[in-house]
């Protein structure tokens, strides 16, 4: 691996990684839909270009042939936010995801990267139990999994590698998102009451560094066809991280739990094993909770 695209690169997660690899030696191709990057920096080994991802023909036309060995996919619209609900959008993200791994088999690429996630697990869990209602916040989800399967069966068929990491929960310094580390830790600063759900269901989180970090590990060492889950290596009930964060940040708070009623679905903790990603990839993770939460929170402190 020497020379990567990565779509969706100003992003939260798409930054640390492009990060990440220029950090090894690689050489970047930085694509995302702003006409200036807002995260990104120039530096040495780091192109940047404003393409839109769903205009295939627009790829192909700025990428030169034959120069890139790796295509490493984030870019994904509605992936936070009242969006993830919008099953039309959900859908043209699946699409997209196939039509760049087409492109990335065009280019010249021999390797598919593409962001995953837990919630893909969750997705079939929900769908297949008998009776079950999905509730609309599974529509993201939905759409990761049909990603994953369309690309599956065409990057047999064209014949490319396809790898799958699947992130579990990803925080960290840089992302605004109203997700469940940055609402509690939001919580915590404007010392608002932390209630929560019972917090029996399992979990798991990590830090944003760990990701760019597992992503470049399994786009130079992982097996094609697989899909590496990314994580801490110690899921455990979301009660556990909920009092290791508040006892590092705010020993003087009480959480309250079961407060707020959970009405999603409670994943085995096998399905958050990271041992492929470990054993195949040589990742493990270098950044504890109640460290990345409290160096979230300085962040969010100032912004």
């Amino acid at each position: 691996m020497k020379k990567v695209v990565i779509t969706g690169a100003d992003g939260f997660v798409g930054s640390y990684t492009v990060q990440c690899f220029l950090d090894n030696g690689i050489e970047v191709l930085a694509l995302d839909i702003l006409q200036e990057p807002k995260r990104l920096k120039p530096q040495a080994g780091l192109t940047y270009q404003c393409v839109d991802v769903s205009n295939t023909a627009d790829l192909l036309r700025v990428i030169p042939s034959g120069e890139y060995d790796t295509f490493i996919h984030f870019a994904w619209a509605g992936s936070a936010g009242p969006l993830r609900t919008d099953y039309n959008l959900q859908l043209q993200n699946a699409l997209n995801t196939v039509e760049c791994l087409k492109a990335a088999k065009a280019l010249g690429c021999t390797r598919f990267v593409c962001a995953g996630s837990i919630m893909e697990r969750e997705v079939e869990a929900a769908v297949h139990s008998q009776g079950s209602r999905p509730g609309m916040g599974y529509i993201y989800g939905m759409g990761k999994h049909i990603a994953h399967c369309l690309c599956k069966s065409v990057a047999a068929d064209i014949g490319i590698d396809l790898l799958w990491p699947m992130i579990t929960n990803a925080y960290g310094v840089g992302e605004l998102s109203p997700r469940f580390v940055n609402t509690t830790l939001r919580k915590i600063i404007n010392r608002e009451p932390l209630q929560f759900t019972a917090g029996t269901q399992n979990y798991d989180f990590v830090y944003v560094t760990d990701v760019a970090r597992a992503f470049y590990a399994v786009a130079n060492n992982g097996h094609p066809f697989k899909e590496y889950i990314i994580g801490s290596g110690n899921a455990r009930p979301l009660k556990e991280f909920i009092l290791e964060m508040q006892q590092a940040l705010a020993p003087d708070m009480v959480p309250q739990f079961g407060d707020v009623p959970f009405t999603g679905t409670n994943l085995p903790l096998m399905a958050f094993d990271t041992t492929d990603i470990e054993q195949d990839c040589g990742f493990s993770p270098q950044v504890g909770f109640a460290e990345g939460t409290r160096m979230t929170m300085e962040w969010l402190k100032t912004v």
